[in-house]
């Protein structure tokens, strides 16, 4: 039994399919295969139910892959452990963010990083909330910038700032008459949101409850009201589908296949999200942690409401 082997299994628990268990293992489908059916065959039992269609764990496989995701972890925290005693500038710092925070704020704040602690290589990624958040606990992430909630035992959250929500509109569009907008504007509009999955959706709908619920005016032609992206939607904006809410980052400096665009504020208490670091308890880089939030500080975006604790 190794380390390799308990990661093929909590992985292929994850996707419940060998092919892309295998991809986000960085290895071929048989040899993926080939160690599981191994360490079935040592431990005496079966841990997946295989048909043509789908891969599920057996009742013993779920007890069994609950304590190989214990070990993996364990496994990085002795990796962690191991790093505190070397420099802790000078090992790469693997930093992930998710969709609708990672484009608007790694552009900001990666050179003044750099700048800061230029022995420490960078790596980012996005992903979805719930992606990082295993990649969190099992070592493959170091750090992850998210939107709160978040609450994971044995992981540190730490509020970085507060971003207000703005209404993206085109510029001829009559609500951009409005210097701000009340909710009740909204009522009867096509607002364009995120797709299920995506946290900023959840956001935006328990800020604005409403528009969930508000019919849409008449329209001769009925498009899809859903992006994949924060740039899906303002691209559908400028082309004139209707109208969307973003983060105050994702809003700066919008202009879309020469389609001018604007942004309005809403009125009285504004709608908005909290971003944070989270990092796993422990994570011994500390300094690496500190020069990360110092570098984000100090080059926020205007408009944030920066959190020190």
């Amino acid at each position: 039994m190794t380390l390799t082997e308990l990661r093929y299994i909590v992985t292929l628990a994850q996707v419940q399919h060998f092919g892309q268990a295998a991809a986000r293992c960085n290895v071929s489908q048989p040899t993926l295969s080939i160690a599981v059916k191994k360490l079935e065959g040592e431990l005496g039992v079966d841990l997946f139910e295989r048909t043509k269609s789908s891969v599920r764990l057996t009742p013993i496989g779920q007890s069994i892959v609950a304590q190989a995701q214990r070990v993996i972890e364990e496994a990085a925290a002795i990796k962690d452990i191991a790093t505190a005693g070397k420099d802790q500038l000078g090992s790469p710092l693997h930093v992930g963010a998710i969709f609708t925070i990672g484009p608007y704020l790694f552009p900001h704040f990666i050179p003044a990083l750099q700048k800061a602690a230029p022995q420490m290589p960078l790596i980012i990624e996005e992903g979805y909330t719930s992606t990082l958040r295993k990649r969190l606990r099992s070592g493959e992430v170091d750090v992850i910038i998210v939107a709160l909630p978040f609450n994971e035992p044995d992981v540190v959250v730490q509020p970085l700032y507060e971003e207000p929500f703005v209404l993206l509109l085109p510029e001829d569009h009559p609500l951009a008459k409005k210097k701000e907008i009340q909710h009740k504007d909204l009522d009867g509009e096509n607002i364009l949101m995120m797709g299920e999955g995506h946290c900023f959706r959840d956001q935006v709908i328990e800020a604005l409850p409403n528009i969930n619920q508000n019919p849409v005016k008449a329209a001769p032609i009925r498009t899809m009201t859903e992006g994949s992206s924060l740039e899906t939607l303002c691209y559908m904006v400028a082309s004139g589908l209707g109208i969307t809410i973003l983060p105050l980052s994702a809003a700066m400096g919008a202009n879309y296949r020469g389609a001018s665009l604007v942004t309005r504020p809403f009125a009285g208490a504004t709608p908005a999200r909290t971003t944070a670091l989270a990092w796993r308890a422990s994570f011994p880089r500390h300094k690496s942690i500190d020069a990360l939030r110092n570098a984000i500080y100090e080059n926020s975006l205007p408009g944030l409401g920066i959190i020190r604790s």
